[in-house]
């Protein structure tokens, strides 16, 4: 018994210590000028879901919920974000070349039409980034225009890969 009640305060003091490393928060500063809205301009509908669904864990600009706060969910949370980020950064997207933007837009139809994105473990909290049938559907429109549009003012072998 006493021998659980010391592994106990340490595991406790552990936690209380764990409350001062804290990650670097992933909160842009200023507004990037790659940020996909500045170069594909959304209208505020389309924006609304980028922001509200996407641009917790795809951007710089992450809201984060009061449970950030505790380590080590806060680390976890930085982990997620870092990886999304590396996958796909909306803050970044104009930076990217011509051919990773089209295959991102056409990656991005596929996991909202499958359900995939917004992640399901995340619309457990944040029941606002949820996607109605039809917010998934004026989203999907839009990415494919922007993908037509690509397709009309720039090469096709720009694009796609040969194959």
């Amino acid at each position: 018994m006493r021998i659980i009640k010391r592994i106990l305060m340490f595991i406790a003091g552990l936690l209380v210590i764990l409350q001062f490393i804290r990650p670097a928060k992933n909160i842009l500063r200023s507004d990037s000028q790659h940020d996909i809205t500045k170069q594909f301009r959304p209208p505020p509908e389309i924006e609304s879901i980028l922001r509200t669904s996407c641009y917790d864990c795809h951007s710089d600009s992450t809201r984060y919920p009061w449970y950030a706060e505790v380590q080590p969910v806060g680390w976890w949370l930085n982990n997620h974000i870092h990886d999304a980020k590396q996958e796909l950064n909306f803050s970044e997207f104009a930076s990217y070349r011509l051919r990773r933007q089209y295959r991102k837009l056409e990656e991005m139809i596929k996991q909202v039409n499958e359900g995939e994105m917004p992640l399901p473990s995340y619309l457990i909290i944040h029941t606002d980034a949820r996607l109605s049938q039809q917010e998934k559907d004026q989203f999907v429109a839009w990415v494919n225009a922007m993908r037509d549009t690509m397709k009309t003012s720039n090469p096709v072998d720009s694009l796609m890969r040969r194959q």
